[in-house]
């Protein structure tokens, strides 16, 4: 007449062991919502091995790319928050809100984790233009409004908002927008001096900077890039609290446990440091990075406002 006790007791037992159950007791994907081959790609799976070696589970990467990122960074968003399904997140994911509507809440659907590494990117001016630095340029551009032009990836693309952001420091600057489909159209339009100048990221403009196809004005970080590190930051070149890197980083869906984030962020540190994790992120063109979460949290409220406020100035209308 105790089995029904015994049962019961034995349920309890078993549900305890489960909950119980140490993180990670299975495989976890990294989502990265972009197709193969590119900087993000190189980034996530330079990352994973390693991070799955220090929890003891393999960490499988996964490419969902689509709509800029959308439908990958939406995957992560709708997935249990049990720190099985990790995202990588670039710059784009704190302009893209300002810019389109989105299925998902950039702050409410994610717990941020850590940055890897960051981007800059530079400006660069077609060698036939008579300026030699930012000031110059801005000279430049002041004396013959609406003649010079400049070259992006597209419509609210980073390029495009990186110029943007410089017309918003330094007022009075009237150019003309040329976007493409890409920034490799774009750049092959400036070096062969159908646009006078872009932004572009670093790793991107290196081949076409030795020998010299274009002229580097600044770069856009808070310090110089050690990929150039003879070319000023924005800041220096004398456009003051002017600065952007594409951050390159990971995050869990929304709500997602404290312990679980914890041992994520300490195991991530760990992997940032490694000696030839830093070698093959700087050998890709990326500034190895690495930070708390509410540090990366925070970072990410703030380029939410300020590509907002960018979006806004520049009269940008959100699709």
């Amino acid at each position: 007449m105790h089995r029904p006790f015994f049962l019961v007791a034995a349920l309890l037992l078993s549900w305890g062991a489960l909950a119980q159950t140490p993180y990670p007791s299975k495989p976890l994907r990294l989502i990265v919502p972009y197709p193969p081959g590119a900087g993000t790609d190189i980034v996530a799976r330079t990352v994973a091995p390693k991070l799955g070696e220090l929890l003891g589970q393999q960490v499988i990467v996964e490419n969902r790319g689509g709509a800029a990122g959308v439908i990958g960074t939406d995957l992560v968003a709708k997935s249990a928050p049990d720190g099985y399904t990790l995202g990588l997140i670039t710059g784009s994911f704190a302009m893209t809100p300002s810019l389109v509507k989105l299925p998902y809440d950039p702050i409410r659907d994610f717990t941020p984790l850590t940055t890897l590494a960051s981007v800059q990117n530079i400006l660069l001016v077609h060698p036939s233009l008579p300026v030699r630095n930012v000031q110059e340029l801005v000279r430049l551009i002041r004396a013959r409004p609406g003649q010079l032009t400049y070259a992006t990836s597209g419509t609210g693309g980073v390029g495009h908002l990186a110029m943007e952001l410089m017309r918003m420091k330094v007022p009075g600057l009237t150019l003309v927008h040329v976007p493409y489909k890409g920034n490799a159209p774009a750049l092959t339009d400036l070096v062969g001096g159908h646009v006078t100048m872009m932004f572009v990221a670093l790793p991107s403009a290196k081949p076409f900077m030795a020998p010299p196809r274009v002229r580097a004005l600044a770069v856009t970080g808070p310090r110089r890039s050690p990929a150039a590190s003879d070319v000023p930051t924005m800041h220096e070149a004398g456009v003051i609290g002017y600065e952007y890197s594409s951050d390159f980083g990971l995050v869990l869906p929304g709500n997602a446990p404290r312990d679980i984030v914890s041992r994520l962020s300490a195991e991530l540190t760990r992997v940032l440091k490694m000696p030839d994790v830093r070698e093959r992120l700087a050998a890709a063109g990326t500034e190895p990075a690495g930070n708390l979460p509410e540090e990366y949290a925070a970072m990410i409220r703030t380029d939410l406002a300020k590509w907002a406020q960018v979006v806004k100035v520049a009269g940008i209308k959100p699709e």
